[in-house]
């Protein structure tokens, strides 16, 4: 193509999609700093409807437990309770913290003395009747909890790397480490590895912090873009009036200066980072989960740990005497938290992001239940049906949402147990009014905006935004590096 052509690749497809570009950057940003915005929420009345809860949907409800005579519905946002009816649901979250990532509430247990215990992704909550209280439970860095299990009176907090044991009066937590299962290799998933490289985490904090000034530069980047492009015509009705127009023309060329120099030294990684992006998303995100890599040397991907990031959810088999452990790696069965975990084979099929539902039904067959569907696992017939058709289930768990994308189970209120899907939500149980606008944390909203879900308006079009997005932005990079190689020659 001519020069002409390039820079009118570079200048529209940089215009059209400045907007998104500056979006991108100033909600990666936030994302890569959890802990610092993990106070601060956004009032889900000024997002778009879709946002809003309706039918305990979105994981509003996750799960039940019930305790005396009141039963108590948790979720990713917060507590609540209400009767065996489900007549009348009440708040009861006093004493969590404010922070709506802080009561995202993945598991509660009711211990043998009456205690009722809740586990928040970022602490361990107890309550005795006086409201909720922190626990001394103190967690591995960067550690989430993903859920909570009792077996007897030993308390099990499942975090995304290790296990945290402890017994009566749980004062006191213990951190183990679970051992490598058999025919473990230190391979990590490659979606894993391009999803560390993208956000810096692959090099800890200085990673982050590089990928942060990336997004800065960025921004600068559009921001001197759509200056150079403005200026022109304001300089241009400054003179017709008459006036002298020096000062905006120096913005003028400091803006192309710094657009040129910033762009040209820092092509690769500029690239890099939208490549990166672009691979996070559908369809590619389908691709790099099936495919495994060797971790990285010296790097965060480089743990000692088996199970770094790959625990989800911990069951207790009575019938059989043995741990389950669900995990990003498939289910495993271990005789002890101690012994050597043997991956199951046949097991359900589960979503990529992991279970919500895992528990026993009447009959004693487990039902598992992700974005894949809800499943009833029959364990030692090493088969597994799907809940809704009761047809046989798939070998593989296919797309990450499927048909029915379960998010909650409940098995306590009312005559019926019923399924919580994160969509539809359900009919079986009132949801109040007032609980439809309930607060998102703001790194939630940032990781709308990053995904591209935000874009309500482009209803299933969301799932293939950032293909085309990405796209876009590396065509915007290379054209602008291809102008200024150009230029030299």
């Amino acid at each position: 193509m001519k020069r002409i052509t390039w820079k009118k690749h570079h200048k529209w497809f940089g215009l059209i999609f400045a907007f998104f570009m500056l979006m991108f950057c100033l909600s990666g940003i936030m994302l890569n700093h959890r802990e610092l915005v993990a106070d601060i929420n956004i009032d889900r009345s000024f997002l778009p409807a879709d946002y809003r809860y309706n039918k305990w949907n979105m994981g509003l409800l996750r799960g039940s437990i019930k305790y005396r005579d009141k039963v108590f519905i948790y979720g990713n946002s917060g507590i609540w309770k209400t009767d065996s009816t489900g007549l009348h649901v009440s708040y009861f979250n006093a004493g969590l913290p404010e922070g709506a990532d802080f009561r995202n509430i993945k598991a509660m247990a009711q211990t043998p003395d009456g205690s009722l215990f809740a586990a928040g992704q970022f602490g361990l909550y107890r309550n005795d009747g006086k409201g909720w209280e922190s626990t001394p439970l103190v967690l591995f860095a960067h550690e989430r909890i993903s859920d909570l299990v009792l077996k007897g009176d030993t308390m099990v907090v499942v975090g995304r790397s290790y296990l945290y044991t402890s017994v009566s009066p749980y004062n006191e937590f213990s951190r183990l480490e679970l051992k490598a299962p058999e025919g473990y290799d230190g391979k990590v998933s490659l979606f894993r590895t391009v999803w560390f490289m993208h956000s810096g985490e692959m090099f800890g904090t200085v990673g982050k912090l590089i990928m942060d000034a990336v997004a800065v530069i960025l921004i600068v980047l559009c921001l001197t873009g759509i200056t150079y492009w403005l200026l022109p015509k304001y300089i241009k009705r400054i003179r017709m009036s008459g006036k002298t127009a020096t000062g905006s023309i120096q913005l003028m060329k400091s803006s192309l200066n710094w657009h040129d120099k910033l762009g040209r030294y820092t092509f690769i990684i500029l690239l890099f980072v939208a490549f990166t992006g672009w691979c996070l998303r559908p369809p590619v995100l389908i691709a790099l989960v099936s495919f495994r890599t060797p971790a990285i040397p010296y790097t965060v991907a480089d743990s000692d740990n088996a199970w770094n990031d790959r625990l989800r959810m911990l069951r207790y088999d009575a019938e059989y005497g043995d741990w389950l452990l669900s995990s990003s790696e498939g289910i495993f069965s271990l005789a002890t938290l101690r012994s050597v975990p043997v991956k199951l084979e046949k097991t359900p099929p589960v979503s990529v992001m992991g279970l919500n539902v895992w528990q026993k039904d009447s009959c004693g067959n487990w039902l598992t239940g992700s974005f894949s569907g809800m499943y009833v696992w029959d364990r030692s017939k090493q088969f597994s049906t799907d809940y809704f058709t009761g047809e046989k289930a798939e070998d593989v768990a296919g797309p990450p949402f499927g048909k029915y994308a379960v998010s909650g189970y409940c098995d306590n209120i009312a005559e019926k147990s019923f399924v919580v899907e994160y969509y539809k939500g359900t009919t079986a149980l009132h949801m109040p009014e007032n609980l439809s606008s309930l607060p998102m944390s703001l790194w939630s909203f940032a990781q709308e905006i990053h995904t591209g879900r935000i874009y309500t308006i482009l209803g299933k079009g969301t799932l293939i935004y950032i293909f085309f997005a990405g796209l876009a932005v590396l065509w915007c990079i290379y054209t602008g590096f291809v102008i200024r190689r150009k230029k030299r020659e």
